[in-house]
């Protein structure tokens, strides 16, 4: 006799449940349910029993209620016209379960990863750019698909998505990060060619232009102003004073390790992204003021701006904190941006103050030579850095406080 759905879901209430060993209730054409006692109670798992080839074997369905008799009779059926057809479904089972295995070690995400281990030993705070743009631009719609059935016209559907929320230069950048995932897994036998010269010209060019910044005394005492009212959490505010008296690129900023910083010696010792050269940020009084009000909220932590979402320290404030800090005081991107700092202290310094162009350079860490012919040296004019930087923050509380600043003597 067939089962129905009742005998299937009080068969732990059977006569045969009362010895307390494992039986087996039969539905039709080898589908049975076999009823196991547990820790927890009584198991129920589907079974269809088959031969193929001369031999007796067997398959599972699954569990019920998870499985419904429905169901089971189902799949019952679906390997029953397999074995009509020559197919043993335990063996084509184990087949589906191998292709899913090697499409999955095959995806692009995967190898994606295994790229950015083997480049950088680990996505480290340096170089995890290219992994972030790959996991919001590109693993959400590719993450999944076997490397060898991606095609241009799937990636370039990905950079449109960029291109929408108007970053062309994302865009393309997300676009060479693709070329070096396809070129590595050229390289380790997975793909037969790296298919993202074909979206050469899909893409509109790059406009490169500058980081927008202010230059414009009365803008800029403005802009510290607002700066002074903005509302947002004690790391961010300190971190957005903080950033024009430093000028340092703002993933260095964010990234600033209390272990680095020596508030005796008003010094900030690191190691440049950019060139991966040391270099040393003499800190102005001002800047030392805001770094020991700050301490002991975050001192107890590796980084002096850590994330909201990390009370440990035990990682940075988000890339994107000090812009969105700046647009919400009133100054979008095409106005002013966390690197603008750097240009407004490039231009000011120069063009008002009238500080040498060599000091200015040498402490905005560039890889250029001096007037001698000296490459980069994280220590050269430190102590004329130091009377600079502290000038400058004057410079800066002077113009906030509405003052009229008198121009330095450019130095021979």
């Amino acid at each position: 006799m067939s089962l129905s759905d009742t005998a299937c879901k009080n068969a732990h209430k059977n006569d045969k449940a009362s010895s307390g060993k494992p039986f087996k209730l039969s539905d039709e054409k080898g589908l049975y349910l076999l009823v196991k006692p547990q820790a927890d109670g009584w198991g129920k798992w589907w079974r269809f029993k088959y031969r193929f080839g001369g031999k007796e074997k067997c398959i599972s369905f699954g569990t019920y209620p998870d499985t419904s008799l429905l169901q089971a009779r189902e799949k019952r059926d679906i390997a029953r016209k397999q074995i009509a057809d020559g197919i043993d479904p335990g063996e084509n089972r184990k087949a589906i379960k191998s292709s899913k295995a090697e499409s999955a070690a095959n995806s692009f995400e995967i190898i994606a990863r295994e790229w950015g281990s083997k480049k950088v030993e680990t996505w480290s705070e340096k170089h995890n750019r290219s992994k972030r743009m790959l996991e919001r631009n590109i693993f959400p719609w590719l993450g999944s698909k076997p490397i060898t059935d991606i095609l241009p016209k799937d990636i370039l559907e990905c950079l449109r998505r960029v291109e929408d929320r108007g970053t062309i230069e994302t865009a393309h950048r997300s676009l060479q990060i693709c070329g070096q995932v396809f070129r590595y897994a050229v390289a380790t036998g997975r793909v037969d060619r790296d298919i993202t010269p074909d979206l050469r010209g899909a893409l509109p060019p790059a406009k490169g232009e500058h980081f927008a910044a202010i230059t414009e005394p009365k803008a800029v005492a403005e802009l510290l102003r607002a700066i002074d009212s903005y509302q947002g959490s004690f790391p961010a505010v300190c971190a957005l004073k903080l950033a024009p008296l430093v000028f340092v690129r703002p993933g260095e900023l964010r990234a600033a390790e209390w272990q680095h910083i020596d508030l005796e010696a008003k010094e900030w010792r690191y190691l440049v992204s950019k060139t991966s050269v040391q270099h040393i940020v003499p800190l102005s009084s001002q800047a030392v003021k805001i770094l020991e009000e700050l301490h002991p909220f975050t001192g107890h932590g590796r980084f002096v701006f850590s994330s909201e979402r990390t009370p440990r320290g035990d990682r940075c404030m988000s890339e994107n904190t000090l812009n969105a800090a700046l647009k919400r005081l009133g100054y979008g991107k095409d106005v002013m941006t966390a690197h603008g700092f750097r240009a407004m202290a490039r231009t000011m310094l120069d063009e008002i103050m009238g500080v040498r162009v060599d000091f200015i350079e040498h402490q905005l860490a560039h890889a250029v030579k001096d007037p001698n012919g000296r490459a980069y040296n994280r220590t050269a004019h430190l102590p004329e850095r130091h009377k600079m930087m502290q000038s400058w923050a004057d410079y800066l509380e002077g113009l906030k406080a509405g003052c009229a600043v008198v121009p330095f003597k450019k130095t021979a």
